[in-house]
C-alpha cells in the first residue's frame, strides 16, 4: 500500500511538473509596453516560489521511497527508477524556470536603460530647440528692424551689420536637432510629436533664413548704391568748391567777365 501511495505521488508531481511548464515556459508572449514586461517578471518570480517549495515535497519522496527500498528492494528499485526521472524532470524545471526569469529580468533592466537614454535624447533635443527657437526669434526681430530704416547711410550700414552678425550662426546645435531627432523616430518613440516639431521648426528656419538674406541683399545693394551717390556728392561739392574759389579770385582782381574763356562767363 505505502509503495501504491509513493507511486502516486510520484505520477502527481510529474503531473504538476507538466503543468508547471506549460503555463510558466512555453507561453512566451512580446511585451509591448514596460507594465507588460514588469508584470512578466513578478509571474516568473512567483513561479520560480513556486517551483521551489516543490524541494521539499521531492526531498520527502525522495526520503520514503530510499526508506521503502530498504524494507522491500523489488518496490523500492522500480520506485527509485521513477523517482531519478522526476527528480532530473524536476531540476531541469527549476534551470529552465531560473533562466526565463534572469532572461525577463535583463530584458526589463535594458527596457529602462532604453527608457532612460530615449528620454535623456528627448530632453536634449528640447533643449537644442528652444536654443534655436530665441535664435529665430532674434533673427525675426532683427529682420523686422530693417524694415522702416531712415535713408541714412549710417543707418543702413547699421542694420546690415547686426543682421550679418546674428546670420553668423553656427549650424551646430541644427545639427544636433536633425541627429537627436531622427534617433528618436528611427527607434519608433515619439515619432508623431517629434516629427511635427522638427516640421514645425524647420518650416520657420528656412522661412526666416531665406528672408533675412534676402533683406541682407538688399541692404547691401542700399548701401552700395548710397556710397556711390555719396562719393558722387563729394566729388561734386569740391568741384563747386574749386569753382568758388576760382571765381572768387576773378572778382578779386576784378577781371572783366569776356576776358575769361566761355566756360567761366
Amino acid at each position: 500500500e505505502k509503495a501504491v501511495n509513493l507511486k502516486k505521488d510520484l505520477a502527481e508531481m510529474q503531473e504538476w511538473m507538466t503543468q508547471a511548464e506549460e503555463e510558466y515556459l512555453e507561453k512566451d508572449f512580446e511585451y509591448k509596453s514596460p507594465e507588460e514586461l514588469e508584470n512578466a517578471v513578478e509571474e516568473m518570480k512567483r513561479a520560480k516560489e513556486d517551483v521551489l517549495q516543490k524541494e521539499v515535497r521531492v526531498k520527502i519522496l525522495k526520503d520514503n521511497i530510499k526508506m521503502l527500498a530498504t524494507k522491500v528492494p523489488s518496490s523500492g528499485q522500480d520506485l527509485a527508477t521513477e523517482l531519478n526521472v522526476v527528480l532530473e524532470n524536476y531540476q531541469l524545471l527549476c534551470n529552465r524556470i531560473r533562466g526565463k526569469c534572469h532572461t525577463l529580468e535583463a530584458r526589463m533592466i535594458a527596457l529602462c536603460l532604453e527608457i532612460s537614454e530615449v528620454w535623456s535624447c528627448w530632453i536634449e533635443l528640447l533643449q537644442y530647440l528652444d536654443l534655436e527657437t530665441a535664435w529665430l526669434n532674434n533673427l525675426e526681430e532683427r529682420v523686422q528692424m530693417t524694415g522702416n530704416l531712415p535713408d541714412k547711410l549710417d543707418a543702413v550700414n547699421d542694420a546690415l551689420e547686426s543682421l550679418e552678425s546674428v546670420l553668423r550662426h553656427p549650424a551646430d546645435n541644427r545639427t544636433q536637432i536633425r541627429e537627436l531627432g531622427q534617433t528618436l523616430i528611427d527607434g519608433g518613440i515619439l515619432d508623431d510629436i517629434i516629427s511635427e516639431k522638427l516640421e514645425v521648426f524647420n518650416a520657420r528656419y528656412e522661412e526666416l533664413s531665406h528672408l533675412a538674406v534676402s533683406r541682407q541683399i538688399t541692404l547691401e545693394q542700399q548701401l552700395q548704391t548710397m556710397r556711390e551717390t555719396d562719393h558722387m556728392l563729394q566729388v561734386l561739392q569740391e568741384s563747386l568748391g574749386d569753382l568758388d574759389r576760382q571765381l572768387t579770385s576773378y572778382l578779386t582782381d576784378r577781371i572783366d567777365a569776356f576776358q575769361m574763356p566761355q566756360e567761366a562767363q
